[in-house]
């Protein structure tokens, strides 16, 4: 029966359909989509989306003029989501996902998609809140909105959709509790009793795990809830889930609970337990050890060290060593252009490149490679008729607790893919296969060498992805696949391909919460190629700085994002990671923010995003071309004090700077202060507070002299640095000028019974003739000398300091809040365009901070 109904709709495929338009609502819809995103597919010029077959657009068979599916990941799109989305009232797929230049808020209107039954922007770059309309999807079954910049809190409506299978809301900035239903008045995740996956990891979650949420007739398969700040108890109420199979709440922040109380119901399904320093304690119940594949991952708990303690044995699970696989290619003996690769059937192409870790592997004998090739070859081939040569997995290993291995899917009848082909490509890998293998989630890399393929070919493509995924719905393996393998995790994190560089990143635990181990989803692993290409090959004409740790580059990834690359000179391979562990774990938006890193052929770059405006030492001198007007320097305090802040009292372990200086104040194109090159700073644990350091780090005119004649270093030194930056956004002199240092200076002529405190010799002459008033200068002077006094103990928290300069502002009639609008004068555009750069010589240092002894930076 089921090759019969096969037979028929391949049939359909090659009948001709009457030439047909696509409904004037929907093609104004997705023409407003057109002209606000950049790099489309060239064919969307053409004038009809359904008629003209505009790739990745799917239309219905029968009619020809209802957009039913888009498929666009992976192809490079860039822009925002308006809310003509919501005029496509027959979608029932959405699949923008892995395009990381898609930004901005997901719009309202995403609510009116009432058939949407998927709907996957895994790996964007939107950001704000998730709306609550989204409660409206009352068909879906699929939401994937992971790797994101999402933040608030998880709407309540969520709890509406009836029939979701998959949830994953992971590594974004989501915060406030897990939301629960309230009778009558609201509804909560505890309704979402089809669900088979909990997918919150790696969000600022807080509360407790409400006892509510989980009851004996929910499906729940896997409970992701790892890498929040979630507290109080463990509910007892997960051991009625009879179906969960794996379960990862580590990283948290939960008050002790017995193991034994967690699991009191027999859970025969259980493959896999990771509880790292979730603060178990007690004995491991009996039945648990009977299950022949359950993997317990309990370190750091305190049962692992009790005298007699079962759970021991999973503190410290034994690697495992396995016999490498490969797909054989030895037997062509053509050779390919050293730009393409060599397939199995010995064809030379552009492979499309991703790497597979199975999240829920819990040892080898489980998962047969060559099954899992055949496997993923039959689907791309057979059931979804992808223009599809064939496949290889190779490079199985072992790495930080996943079975990985790298996949290349190879182009069938040309040399690459173009973008429907790549689209629909990617779709299938999050569709289909985790029907076929464990859980997992997939990297893929950028595709860089699309060729455009024919209305009428592309039609014959993409009628063949939809009339596979209609046979298997015919056939019930749809909802099979929906079942088994909806946990599609299409993610960014690239650190394992460290493994193979350097001894030092081979143990970066993806799912470690230690506090040293970074969110790489954040810092996306680029390859030396890339970086390589997005330079001009390190061109000249790129260079915008250098010093003791190399060059700087400015560079454009294939996303369209400026970027400033740090090439820098060889370095151990612990100094970097600590350097890139460092940047990958702060985000805020008074810090200069790092898009990735390289580790590669023998190079050391990190990738930081492009700040417009360069530094606050070249705006105050002049050279920049910008002028700061009070008001303005007012909010460079105030927001490069938040981002100092931000580094003491909320990252754990705290940060202390150790080189706060005007050089590493950046300002963007809205003149806002960005603090940059914390990466070689000072982890502070709790323990370590008044740290004895053998090397004094820091520019001398911004160094704390206490801190220099003690070596004691607190977050009171990053305070003294501070209030020298204050002296500077008003004098605009150096620290140290022709042999005069600028806090004697004003200690030596200030005069509280005087107008602006008798310092108008020192004043930056600037400030004077372009600001009308100066109201709240002596408030401003005063916390200046407070960070400043002698003793640590007499200055005031960086917290503090935030604060006051807010009340400062607020007396002068300014908002708070960061403001767009520059109320500065300016020599030319603040757009970047000015004859300095944010990276040049002076402001950013490897060098400078690994001062021995007493050996410090002059100024």
């Amino acid at each position: 029966m089921v090759q019969k109904i096969q037979a028929f709709l391949l049939i359909l495929i090659q009948i001709p359909f009457a030439a047909a338009l696509t409904t004037t609502q929907e093609a104004a819809a997705l023409n407003s989509l057109k002209d606000i995103w950049k790099n489309k597919p060239p064919d969307w010029e053409k004038p009809d989306p359904c008629d003209d077959g505009w790739t990745g657009i799917y239309c219905d068979i029968e009619t020809r003029s209802h957009v039913i599916y888009i498929k666009l990941g992976n192809t490079g799109l860039m822009g925002q989501l308006s809310n003509n989305i919501g005029s496509l009232s027959e979608l029932q797929i959405l699949d923008l996902s892995n395009n990381p230049g898609l930004n901005g808020l997901l719009p309202d209107a995403i609510g009116n998609l009432k058939n949407l039954s998927q709907l996957i922007l895994t790996g964007c770059n939107f950001s704000g809140r998730i709306p609550d309309s989204i409660g409206s999807l009352q068909q879906l079954i699929q939401l994937s909105i992971n790797f994101n910049n999402f933040s608030g809190e998880i709407p309540h409506s969520i709890g509406n959709l009836a029939h979701l299978i998959l949830l994953d809301l992971a590594d974004n900035k989501l915060s406030g509790t897990i939301p629960i239903s309230d009778g009558d008045k609201t509804t909560g995740l505890d309704k979402l009793t089809a669900c088979q996956h909990f997918h919150l990891a790696n969000n600022n979650l807080s509360g407790t795990i409400p006892d509510q949420l989980f009851s004996s007739d929910m499906r729940l398969i896997h409970l992701i809830l790892n890498g929040n700040q979630l507290t109080g108890a463990i509910p007892s109420s997960m051991g009625i889930l009879k179906n969960l199979e794996v379960v990862d709440l580590s990283c948290n922040r939960f008050d002790p609970s017995e193991i034994a109380k967690l699991f009191t119901t027999v859970l025969r399904n259980l493959s896999k337990i990771k509880m790292e320093n979730t603060n178990l304690d007690g004995q491991i119940a009996p039945y648990l050890l009977t299950l022949p594949d359950l993997e317990n991952v309990l370190e750091g708990n305190p049962c692992c060290y009790e005298l007699g303690s079962i759970c021991k044995e999973y503190c410290n699970p034994p690697e495992e060593e396995y016999t490498p696989h490969s797909t054989n290619t030895a037997t062509c003996e053509n050779h390919c252009p050293s730009d393409q690769k060599i397939s199995p059937n010995c064809n030379c192409s552009y492979p499309y490149i991703s790497t597979i870790y199975l999240r829920a592997a819990s040892n080898y004998d489980n998962v047969n490679l060559e099954d899992m090739e055949n496997a993923l070859r039959n689907s791309f081939q057979k059931d979804f008729h992808l223009p599809v040569d064939s496949i290889t997995l190779s490079k199985p290993r072992i790495s930080n607790g996943y079975l990985t291995l790298d996949l290349e899917v190879f182009p069938s009848g040309t040399d690459r893919f173009n973008r429907s082909g790549i689209s629909d490509l990617v779709y299938v890998l999050n569709f289909q296969a985790l029907g076929l293998i464990q859980s997992y989630f997939l990297i893929g890399s950028q595709y860089g060498t699309f060729s455009e393929m024919s209305s009428s070919s592309k039609v014959l493509v993409s009628l063949g992805v939809i009339i596979g995924v209609t046979v298997s719905g015919v056939v019930a393996v749809l909802a099979l696949l929906l079942c088994a393998g909806y946990y599609v995790l299409h993610q960014r994190r690239r650190a394992d391909r460290m493994s193979e560089q350097s001894k030092a990143f081979s143990f970066w635990d993806l799912n470690s919460c230690s506090n040293n181990i970074p969110k790489l989803n954040v810092a996306r692993w680029f390859s030396f190629d890339e970086l390589k290409k997005c330079t001009n090959n390190f061109s000249e004409v790129n260079a915008i700085g250098s010093g003791g740790y190399g060059k700087v580059y400015r560079g454009t990834l294939s996303t369209g994002q400026l970027v400033a690359i740090k090439r820098a000179q060889q370095r151990g391979g612990i100094q970097f990671k600590t350097e890139v562990e460092m940047l990958s774990r702060v985000h805020h938006k008074n810090l200069v923010s790092l898009v990735g890193y390289c580790f590669e052929k023998d190079e050391q770059m990190l990738v930081y995003e492009y700040i417009a405006n360069g530094t606050l030492k070249e705006s105050l001198s002049g050279r920049s071309g910008i002028k700061l007007d009070w008001t303005r320097r007012l909010r460079v305090a105030v927001g490069s004090a938040r981002g100092v802040a931000y580094l003491h009292e909320h990252v754990n372990p705290p940060i202390i700077h150790r080189d706060i200086k005007s050089t590493n104040i950046l300002l963007d194109n809205h003149l806002n202060a960005k603090v940059s090159d914390f990466g070689l700073s000072k982890l502070m644990d709790d323990d370590e507070k008044g740290h004895v350091s053998t090397q004094v780090k820091g520019t001398m005119g911004y160094l704390d002299p206490e801190y220099y004649m003690t070596q004691q270093l607190t977050e009171k030194s990053d305070v003294y640095s501070f209030g020298v930056i204050m002296l500077e956004l008003i004098t605009a002199r150096k620290p140290i000028e022709h042999g005069k240092y600028i806090v004697r200076e004003v200690k030596a002529i200030m005069d509280k019974t005087k107008d602006l405190y008798g310092l108008h010799e020192l004043l930056d002459p600037v400030l004077g003739s372009i600001s009308t008033s100066l109201k709240g200068f002596e408030e401003f002077v005063d916390l200046a000398m407070r960070c400043l006094q002698e003793s640590t103990a007499d200055r005031p928290l960086m917290s503090e300091v935030v604060k006051e300069i807010e009340g400062i502002m607020k007396f002068s009639g300014l908002n708070t809040t960061d403001d767009f609008a520059s109320t500065s004068e300016s020599y030319g555009e603040t757009n970047g365009e000015h004859s300095g750069n944010p990276f040049s010589t002076e402001t950013i240092e490897y060098s400078s901070w690994n001062i021995h002894h007493h050996k410090v930076e002059s100024q």
